[in-house]
């Protein structure tokens, strides 16, 4: 999709809206920050991959602003974002998804996967709502996954993380809904990243899926515009699956 180039004027006119997009360096998190970008928003890029991030942000011009920092530690998350101005948008996007059964999970495991799954979801959103608030209300949409709630063997502590993150979200609509926050969470079931294609299933789960076939990151972007243009639906999760769940 296309984004702003770096060779490109400055911005004119009125200023730019902003989104927070956490996880910008790669995959969905890329995708749906190169969404906001076509459509004129500035954005900034949250993740603790410097050397990538720094890529996308060449990659994409003067509009993406590379934040670079690990979402897990709130103090860092609050001097890293600052007081951005003319925030309407949060997307936590950042995930990590390493396989684990009840026999070979351990405790660091499982506080890594939550830590960057749950508390890091809560730090952004936590240091972002100020701004928020600030600009007269806005959006805040989490990634849940379609684990949450058809689990896939060998995503034991992944899938109760994202659990967590539905739940999570319901609070916090209700939490933020008299400040003029939306908080919706997106659940997206097979898609077509290199994270998700390194870890070798997805050839043979796509004969699962109705469709026939995994989302494109785009697909998955798209529905995340959509989910921060809304102004009645908070609290809710929608499940882009292509069918695998039909709630």
């Amino acid at each position: 999709m296309a984004a702003s180039s770096p060779t490109e004027p400055p911005h004119s006119g009125p200023p730019r809206s902003t989104a927070l997009v956490t996880g910008a360096a790669s995959g969905m998190g890329r995708a749906v920050a190169e969404r906001f970008l076509a459509e004129g928003w500035s954005v900034l890029g949250v993740d603790r991959d410097t050397t990538a991030l720094d890529k996308v942000a060449d990659e994409l011009g003067a509009a993406f602003r590379p934040v670079a920092v690990d979402i897990t530690d709130r103090a860092a998350v609050a001097t890293a974002l600052g007081s951005p101005e003319g925030l309407r948008a949060v997307v936590n996007a950042a995930g990590i998804y390493p396989p684990t059964l009840l026999a070979d999970f351990d405790e660091p495991t499982y506080r890594r996967i939550f830590d960057v799954n749950v508390l890091g979801t809560l730090n952004v959103t936590a240091e972002a709502v100020p701004a928020l608030r600030g600009a007269g209300g806005g959006s805040v949409v989490n990634f849940a996954s379609i684990d949450a709630f058809a689990v896939s063997p060998g995503q034991l502590i992944y899938s109760a993380s994202k659990a967590a993150v539905v739940c999570l979200t319901r609070s916090l609509a209700q939490e933020l809904a008299a400040d003029g926050i939306t908080v919706n969470a997106i659940a997206p079931g097979w898609v077509d990243t290199p994270g998700t294609r390194a870890g070798g299933r997805m050839e043979q789960a796509v004969s699962t899926i109705p469709l026939g076939r995994a989302a494109q990151p785009e697909e998955i972007a798209d529905w995340v515009w959509k989910l921060c243009h809304g102004t009645y639906m908070t609290g809710e999760t929608l499940v882009v699956s292509g069918g695998i769940a039909v709630r």
